[in-house]
Formats: structure tokens, C-alpha cells, sequence
């Protein structure tokens, strides 16, 4: 474990323990290797999407855009954790500054609420493709999908601050300094604060109720429409043509709002703190590792982007585009 930084100048009270799985640390290397090993293919396949719509003019459309966001954003989230998860396996125990956990929890809920948001901007994209098609290309053009990005990212990082930001006036509680977890979430980040915490928690739940419940609903009510209208298909061809563009998306949605569920509604107050621990895992490590091979794997498009990504690496003829950030 770190030590804490001594001297009379330092302020002993702004440093805090995280626990991390403790539980494991007779393990050591068995974790840390498997944790590694899922970090290594979470970063290097979200990249490698996004590689793969940039370098392929065929998939430069609002579909793919919105999914190089996504893909950035959870290289980004992933990065947030795993890194300190990897530490607590190798040292157990770690230090960590109030304001590096402050900084964690506001990159958490910052990137975790861009992400629904850009989840129901993709649901929305794949509303007007099949249920509105003669229009689809006036309503989702360039700028319009710049602006819908670009307002996932500000509205999930804004919505955070005005969270962190009410945390400020509120006092440490003395003696209250260890978090029980491997990484700064909600809920650990109230409990260390005194005084009249309500108005913080409320916030707190409020806003992250409706940055995921509201997007949520949305995506129901776009694939809603979207059913309706595939079942009116006359062809059985027809309808699985026009569903299947909508699978990737479907199949990543049910994974992230369904971890989302079991660690944040499901009762687990009654749990050990491994198994509660053990339920995050899924949602800030599993969850980001899954889409790019949920993507790969059932997406035709992008896995034939992906080996003509490969023959152009292999013959070192790769060119960037700057359409991914038009």
C-alpha cells in the first residue's frame, strides 16, 4: 500500500483507502493477469473500431459516427477504473487523494451518462432509417449528428459537475477515510461527507435517474416504432434485413442497461461487500470489453471493415480520415 505523505504542511484528512478486493490479495497475479488481459482487449478492440470507420469510406454514415463516439467513450470509462483495479491486485490496500476521488467518480458519471444519452441518439438514428426513409438523409446529416454527440458529451459531463459541485461546502466526517470498493463510485463518495448530505444525494440520484431512465424510455419508444413498422414488411426477407441493422445495437443496449440494473436497483444491500464489488465488475469491466466483439461479431459491415483494416495494416498503406471528427 502507498504510504501517505507525511510532514506537518499535509493535510492527513484529504487522503483516503481504498480497500479494492482485499479478499483476492493471496491470489496476487492470477487477477491481475486476467484483469490486464480484459483491459488490453477492451482498449485495443474499441480502437480498433474506430480505425475501421475511419478507414473505410463504406461505413462513413450517422450509424458509424455515433458508434466511434461510443467507442471512445468507453476506452475513456474503462481507463477511468481498471487501472486502479489492476493496482489494488498487486498492492492490496491503496491511497488515494480526495481530489484524485473526487476526479474518478466525476469521469464515472460524466462517461457513463454520455454514453446512455448517445445510446438513444443511435436508437433515434435507427428510427429514422427504417421509419422514415425518404427523409432520413435531411434529418441525420453531418451537422445534425455533430450536434447530437457533441450534446451527449457536454450534457453528461455538465450534469456531473452540478452533482460534485454540492459536495463542496459539505465537511469531511472525522475518522470516515476507508471506501470499501475498488473504485470511487456514488454512493461510497456521499458517505464520506457530513452535515446535510440529503440535498447532495437527492441531486445525486436525481440527475442520474433521469440521464438514464429518460434515454431509456426513448430507446423502448424508437424500437417501438421501429417493430411496428418491420412487421408491416410484407416479406419475411424484408423484415429480417431491416431488423438486422438494428441488432448490434439492440444486443448492446440490453448489455448495458441490464448490468446497469443489477448493480444499481437490484436490492444489494444485504450482500457481502465481495459479491456487491463483484456485480461492478460486470458493469465497468465486462460491459466495455463486450461491445466491440458484440459489434465484430454481428455486424457484417464492420467485420469486413475490419480485415481490410487488417490488409492495410499488414501492407502499411493505413490512411487517416478526419470524417469521425466532422
Amino acid at each position: 500500500m502507498r504510504k501517505q505523505p507525511s510532514g506537518a504542511s499535509e493535510n492527513q484528512t484529504t487522503w483516503l483507502i481504498l480497500v479494492g478486493f482485499g479478499e483476492l490479495q493471496r491470489l496476487r497475479f492470477l487477477p491481475f493477469t486476467l484483469f490486464l488481459a480484459i483491459y488490453v482487449m477492451t482498449v485495443g478492440g474499441n480502437a480498433l473500431i474506430v480505425l475501421a470507420v475511419a478507414s473505410s469510406r463504406t461505413l462513413h454514415t450517422p450509424m458509424y459516427f455515433f458508434l466511434c463516439h461510443f467507442s471512445l467513450l468507453e476506452i475513456g470509462y474503462t481507463s477511468n477504473i481498471v487501472p486502479q483495479l489492476l493496482r489494488s491486485f498487486l498492492k492490496g490496500r491503496e491511497a488515494i487523494s480526495l481530489a484524485c476521488c473526487l476526479l474518478q467518480f466525476y469521469m464515472f458519471a460524466s462517461l457513463a451518462a454520455a454514453e446512455c444519452l448517445l445510446l438513444s441518439a443511435m436508437s433515434y438514428d435507427r428510427y429514422l432509417a427504417i421509419c422514415r426513409p425518404l427523409h432520413y438523409p435531411a434529418l441525420m446529416s453531418t451537422w445534425w449528428c455533430g450536434c447530437l454527440a457533441a450534446g451527449a458529451w457536454f450534457s453528461g459531463f455538465s450534469f456531473s459537475a452540478l452533482t460534485l459541485a454540492l459536495a463542496a461546502p459539505l465537511p469531511l466526517c472525522p475518522g470516515r477515510r476507508e471506501i470499501d470498493h475498488y473504485f470511487c463510485d456514488f454512493a461510497p463518495v456521499v458517505g464520506l461527507f457530513c452535515g446535510d448530505r440529503g440535498v447532495m444525494w437527492g441531486a445525486g440520484v436525481s440527475i442520474s435517474g433521469f440521464l438514464t431512465l429518460a434515454p431509456f424510455l426513448l430507446i423502448v419508444t424508437s424500437y417501438a416504432f421501429i417493430l411496428r413498422t418491420v412487421l408491416r414488411i410484407p416479406s419475411g426477407r424484408g423484415r429480417h434485413k431491416a431488423f438486422s441493422t438494428c441488432s448490434s445495437h439492440l444486443s448492446v443496449v440490453g448489455v448495458f442497461y441490464g448490468t446497469l440494473i443489477v448493480v444499481y436497483v437490484a436490492p444489494t444491500d444485504h450482500m457481502a461487500p465481495l459479491l456487491r464489488k463483484a456485480f461492478s465488475v460486470l458493469y465497468t469491466v465486462f460491459t466495455p470489453m463486450a461491445n466491440p466483439i458484440i459489434y465484430s461479431l454481428k455486424n457484417q459491415e464492420v467485420k469486413g471493415a475490419l480485415h481490410r483494416l487488417w490488409g492495410q495494416l499488414t501492407r502499411g498503406q493505413l490512411s487517416t480520415s478526419s470524417w469521425i471528427l466532422a
